[in-house]
C-alpha cells in the first residue's frame, strides 16, 4: 500500500534540503521525478537527479520560478509530453522571513505570500486540471509548517502564509476530492537545511545559544533531520493515505504538544 511503483511525481524546490530528501524519497518508493526549480540552481538538481537515478528511477529537470504563475499551464504540459501523466504534486518550493511585525515591509510580506502560498495555488490549480481532463485522481501534499500553527514572536510573513497553505490545503481538499484528487500537507518542525542553517548563523543561533533553544522548544531535543520528514509525504502520496482528506500532518519533534 506503501509503493509508487510506477506513479509519476512533480516536487518543487528539490535542489536541496526538504526537497531534495522528499524527492530521493518518492524515488526510493518507486514513483519517476519531475523536478521544478530555478536555472541557476541546475548545478545542485543534477546532484538530486543523480541520488533518483541512484535508486532507478528517471527524473527530468524543468527550470521554473514558482512565482511566474503565468507559465504553468506550458510547464504541466511539457510534464505530461515527457512523462504521459501527473500523479503526484509536492507543492515544496518556498522561503522563509523572521521580519517582527512592526519591521516587515510590503516587499518582504509579498515575497513570502507570492512564494509559499500565491505560487502554491496556482501550480495547484494547473496540475488539478491536467487530472481532471485525465479523468480524475491523484495526489497534492502541500509543504506546511508549525509555523503556520503556533505563535513565537518572529517571522510575521511566513507564519502568515503558513497558516494560508492550511486553509489552502482543507479548501482544496473540499473541492476536487470530488474527483478523486487528494490534498494534504505536512506541517514539519524545526528543521535543519542549509537554509536555516545560513539564517542561524545570521541571526547569531549557534552552538550553545541554539541548542538550548531547541531544548526549551522542541521535546526530542534537536533539530529534525530532512530524511525525517520526506516519509510523510511518502505516506501521504500512497494509497495507504487515500482515507486522508485535507489533513496537516504535524512531524516536529513534539513541538506543537505544549
Amino acid at each position: 500500500m506503501f509503493a509508487l511503483t510506477g506513479k509519476i511525481a512533480l516536487v518543487t524546490g528539490a535542489a536541496q534540503g526538504n526537497g531534495r530528501a522528499i524527492a530521493v524519497a518518492l524515488a526510493r518508493a518507486g514513483a519517476d521525478l519531475a523536478i521544478f526549480d530555478l536555472a541557476d540552481q541546475a548545478e545542485r538538481v543534477h546532484e538530486t537527479m543523480e541520488l533518483i537515478h541512484m535508486e532507478g528511477r528517471n527524473a527530468r529537470f524543468y527550470p521554473c520560478d514558482v512565482r511566474v504563475v503565468e507559465g504553468f499551464a506550458d510547464l504541466v504540459a511539457r510534464v505530461t509530453d515527457d512523462f504521459g501523466r501527473i500523479d503526484i504534486l509536492v507543492n515544496n518550493a518556498g522561503i522563509s522571513d523572521y521580519a517582527l511585525a512592526l519591521e516587515c515591509t510590503p516587499e518582504r510580506w509579498d515575497a513570502a505570500v507570492d512564494l509559499n502560498l500565491r505560487g502554491m495555488f496556482f501550480l495547484s490549480q494547473a496540475v488539478a486540471r491536467h487530472m481532471i481532463e485525465r479523468g480524475g485522481g491523484g495526489k497534492i501534499i502541500n509543504m506546511g509548517s508549525t509555523h503556520g500553527l503556533v505563535a513565537t514572536g518572529n517571522a510575521i510573513a511566513y507564519k502568515s502564509s503558513k497558516g494560508g497553505v492550511h486553509s489552502l490545503t482543507r479548501e482544496l481538499a473540499f473541492e476536487w476530492i470530488k474527483y478523486g484528487i487528494n490534498v494534504n500537507a505536512v506541517a514539519p518542525g524545526p528543521v535543519e537545511t542549509p537554509a536555516i542553517l545560513a539564517a542561524d548563523e545570521a541571526l547569531g543561533r549557534t552552538g550553545d545559544v541554539l541548542r538550548a533553544d531547541m531544548a526549551r522548544r522542541v521535546p526530542l531535543g534537536r533539530r529534525l533531520q530532512a530524511d525525517e520528514i520526506a516519509p510523510a509525504f511518502v505516506f501521504l502520496a500512497s494509497d495507504a493515505a487515500k482515507a486522508i482528506v485535507g489533513h496537516v500532518l504535524v512531524v516536529d519533534g513534539g513541538q506543537t504538544i505544549f
